[in-house]
């Protein structure tokens, strides 16, 4: 549960920190490195990188579009098939990070365990 905790907070901040400087897919390389560096078993591998990216994503989408009043997060709900409900559009969003983070996180493990051999 601690490792869990430990690799959720880790790979949160370096996902922040990696952001500030790399695109989008900098959230992958703060879940690979949270993942090698705290290393978790079993479906925690997937897990724990997918929930805390999804969270912060949701969160930060939340929060830039809310200064606008949603406006922009409303017309590409549009354009996407979700009758315009931006809840969806932000659920959407973190789903689609946490993948690449959950992906990405399974990638570091399995990178920790072929530097053990």
């Amino acid at each position: 549960m601690k490792r869990n905790i430990i690799n959720f907070i880790t790979t949160i901040i370096l996902a922040i920190i990696l952001s500030m400087f790399l695109p989008w897919w900098s959230l992958m390389i703060a879940a690979f490195l949270a993942s090698i560096f705290v290393s978790l078993k079993k479906s925690n591998v997937f897990l724990i990188p997918f929930i805390s990216i999804a969270t912060l994503w949701i969160i930060q989408a939340f929060y830039l579009s809310s200064s606008n009043d949603f406006i922009l997060a409303k017309k590409i709900a549009l354009l996407l098939p979700l009758n315009g409900n931006v809840t969806l559009l932000l659920v959407i969003t973190g789903i689609i990070g946490g993948l690449a983070a959950g992906v990405s996180g399974v990638f570091g493990k399995q990178f920790l365990k072929l530097l053990n051999k």
